[in-house]
C-alpha cells in the first residue's frame, strides 16, 4: 500500500509538470491492484501529450518518474494515461490482434503487423496467446520491430 502522502506529492510533481508546460489539464493519482501509482489525466488537447504511437506519452511518464524520484528518493512505478488514451489502444491492438488471427487462420498465410512498441506488442502476443489456432512472434530490431502471426502446426503434423 503506497501511502497517501507519496500519492500527495506525484500528484504535485505531476500538476506542477503541467503547470510549466502551461497545460489545461486535470490530474488525479491512484494506486492500482498491481501497487503502481496510475497518473491520470485529463487535457483539453491531449494528442499534444500523446504524440505518434503514444510515444510522448511514454517519454513523459518517463520524466514524471525521474522528476518523482529526485522528490522523493525513490519512485512507484508510475503509469501514465491520457484522457484514457492506454486504455482505447489496448481495446485497438486486441480488436487488430484477434481480427488479423482470424484472418490468418482463414487463409492459412502468415501476416506481419506494422512496427510497434514493446508495450504494444506485449498486449499483442498476450490475446494471441489465449487461441489454440494461431503463434505470434516478434522480429527484426528497435525501432522498426513487429509482429508475425502464423498458423499453430497441429502436434500430428510436427511427428
Amino acid at each position: 500500500m503506497i501511502p497517501n502522502e507519496t500519492l500527495r506529492t506525484i500528484r504535485g510533481v505531476a500538476e506542477e509538470f503541467l503547470l510549466k508546460l502551461e497545460a489545461e489539464a486535470k490530474v488525479q493519482v491512484r494506486e492500482d491492484e498491481e501497487g503502481a501509482v496510475q497518473v491520470l489525466i485529463d487535457a483539453g488537447e491531449p494528442q499534444i501529450f500523446i504524440g505518434e504511437q503514444g510515444q510522448t506519452l511514454l517519454e513523459i511518464q518517463h520524466l514524471l518518474r525521474l522528476m518523482v524520484r529526485k522528490k522523493l528518493g525513490e519512485a512507484p512505478l508510475l503509469v501514465l494515461d491520457i484522457n484514457e488514451y492506454r486504455k482505447s489502444r489496448e481495446t485497438y491492438l486486441r480488436e487488430l490482434a484477434n481480427t488479423t488471427a482470424d484472418e490468418v487462420a482463414l487463409l492459412k498465410k502468415e501476416k506481419e503487423l506494422s512496427a510497434m512498441s514493446a508495450q504494444d506488442r506485449r498486449i499483442v502476443h498476450v490475446v494471441i496467446s489465449e487461441r489454440q489456432d494461431v503463434v505470434s512472434e516478434s522480429v527484426g530490431e528497435e525501432p522498426e520491430r513487429r509482429i508475425v502471426i502464423k498458423v499453430k502446426e497441429s502436434e500430428s503434423s510436427t511427428r
